[in-house]
């Protein structure tokens, strides 16, 4: 099997002559690991205090340079671990980079954890309004959108029901429904496109594609080639915290199939 090629290429050609929107330069990203298991509270405070537990440092991304385009969508593609969501967080600015700059330029909305920062004591309507403050929206601004939010997640029959009733299905269903009424600059997509029956996930790309001719900036990440081929223009493929190639997603995407079905 021939070797992966280590690369680190900004997505260059073929695009708007615009200043990049989104621009990640030599981004390398490291954790702490702790090496032991340690099965109790008690145990891991005495061991704290004494200096005692070991970490190992683990290099998730390195040397990971890229920019988008405004308007531009963008698939990042790769194998579990590789650092795909890492990168989506570091967009959004949830954590920051070892080394390495990562620019920004307008308003993100993450749909990276649907669901997180839920009350689920809370019944949808109030969780509507309690994101939709989080977000910077005014009660006025929340209530012209309350409808619409309501009728996209499919859940006119449960606005009064409190979220620990509803199925995981339902919770991403209204997490979507209110991340896409942001009408953000940039939509950030982490394995979402998944929830709900097929009804909801092809109404869910068909959003995506209207926000896309809007000239919202989109960046997906997923394993579902398929899916990145219809939505995203270029893909870049990510192995062991490293840029491996970027370019056409069709072409980058036949590529990393072909090198998936090699590797097994």
């Amino acid at each position: 099997m021939e070797e992966i090629k280590e690369a680190s290429l900004p997505i260059e050609d073929n695009i708007p002559s615009e200043e990049p929107i989104i621009e990640l330069n030599k981004v390398a990203m490291e954790y702490y690991m702790q090496t032991e298991k340690i099965d109790n509270m008690k145990e891991f405070f005495i061991r704290l205090v004494k200096g005692k537990i070991k970490k190992m440092k683990k290099r998730i991304l390195e040397e990971i340079t890229f920019s988008v385009r405004k308007g531009e969508s963008i698939g990042i593609i790769g194998h579990n671990g590789a650092g795909k969501s890492t990168i989506l967080k570091l967009i959004t600015g949830i954590i920051k980079p070892t080394a390495g700059t990562v620019k920004v330029h307008g308003s993100v909305a993450p749909l990276l954890n649907l669901g997180a920062g839920f009350d689920y004591e809370a019944t949808a309507r109030e969780n509507i309004f309690l994101n939709g403050a989080i977000i910077g929206y005014t009660q006025k601004e929340i209530k012209s959108k309350f409808a619409s939010i309501v009728e996209f997640a499919e859940l006119e029959n449960y606005v009064d029901v409190p979220l620990k009733n509803f199925s995981s299905g339902m919770v991403a269903r209204l997490g979507f429904a209110i991340a896409i009424d942001v009408e953000p600059d940039i939509l950030l997509v982490d394995e979402i496109l998944s929830v709900g029956d097929e009804n909801f996930r092809q109404k869910c790309s068909q959003k995506i594609e209207e926000l896309q001719k809007r000239g919202v900036t989109f960046i997906i990440v997923s394993h579902n080639m398929s899916q990145v081929k219809k939505l995203c223009q270029r893909a870049i493929w990510i192995e062991n915290g490293k840029i491996v190639e970027a370019g056409d997603s069709k072409e980058i995407c036949d590529k990393y199939q072909e090198y998936s079905k090699n590797k097994q």
